[in-house]
């Protein structure tokens, strides 16, 4: 790796939206930290991650929700690259442009996503696997939801996002995300559980998952799940209990529920139509709030 470097080249890798469809709290450790037991989705579009190898490391950030992101030197991004280069210190690294599509503390992992993103072309400009030991110790040390960011797909996620399960293939999912203009900060949103450090709850075990469901089976089981952090959420942001309501009652819906830590929320439809009606009903009356149909994988 520490070998002459190859003339500059310019990469790039989608950073998808995550979307828990379950999220059960399982516990908080004795440093703080919750533990989560969460199926983990992905949508097919969201922000776009660019590295001009061999630049000095840096971030620039457009799109329409770049003004939301704050001060560029503590982006995850950023994180992600320096948690990577002191882990590989003859590492190749570069400039980093970010086109920022979803919208900020949202609930859809969206900074979680542009630093995997951004482990992934690093990854790729130095030859290494996003399997290797390295990159992924990067990964958890940026942030919990940047792990199952890295691959993308379906899968479990426990503990503090440390703990990933297989890959799961899944039936067709066409889905409805909504975020009503609402900004909610996870920790303030997990302040409200009130769960006691060093303790456990009793959760009830998470619906049982696997690989090839039949479709009306997988969302039986999603019905059985939940996400633990709708009610504090709501509490902050009621207008969240508004859009479930909303969702839930659009015909051809087959589960609303709120993604993370809030305020986006999704609903699964049975077909394409069902959910670009419900979108367009929607923004009829609240044309402000972010909305996306997508295919979930």
């Amino acid at each position: 790796m520490c070998g002459a470097a190859p003339l500059p080249n310019t990469l790039t890798e989608r950073a998808p939206a995550k979307i828990n469809l379950t999220l059960h709290v399982t516990g908080r450790r004795a440093d703080g930290w919750h533990t989560l037991e969460s199926f983990v989705v992905f949508s097919r579009g969201g922000d776009t991650l660019s590295l001009a190898e061999g630049e000095p490391l840096a971030l620039s950030i457009d799109g329409p929700a770049a003004a939301a992101c704050g001060n560029l030197d503590d982006n995850l991004v950023l994180r992600a690259a320096r948690h990577f280069a002191e882990r590989f210190p003859c590492a190749r690294l570069g400039s980093f442009h970010l086109v920022k599509r979803l919208p900020v503390a949202a609930g859809l992992g969206g900074g979680s996503s542009d630093a995997a993103a951004a482990l992934r072309l690093l990854a790729r400009a130095n030859a290494l696997s996003i399997d290797d030991a390295g990159v992924i110790d990067a990964a958890l040390t940026t942030g919990a939801d940047v792990p199952v960011c890295l691959m993308g797909r379906a899968r479990m996620m426990r503990g503090v996002g440390d703990e990933l399960g297989p890959l799961l293939a899944l039936p067709p999912l066409i889905g409805l995300l909504v975020n009503p203009a609402e900004r909610l900060e996870t920790k303030e949103v997990f302040s409200l559980m009130k769960i006691a450090q060093g303790s456990a709850t009793d959760f009830g075990g998470h619906p049982e998952l696997y690989p090839n469901m039949p479709p009306d089976a997988f969302i039986a089981a999603l019905r059985k799940g939940r996400n633990d952090l709708e009610s504090a959420a709501c509490l902050l942001a009621p207008v969240i209990g508004d859009l479930l309501a909303v969702h839930s009652a659009a015909p051809g819906c087959r589960l609303a529920r709120m993604s993370g830590s809030g305020a986006t929320c999704f609903a699964l439809f049975k077909d394409c139509r069902s959910a670009v009606r419900a979108k367009k009903a929607i923004l009829r009356t609240h044309p402000a709030w972010w909305t996306k149909t997508c295919v979930l994988n």
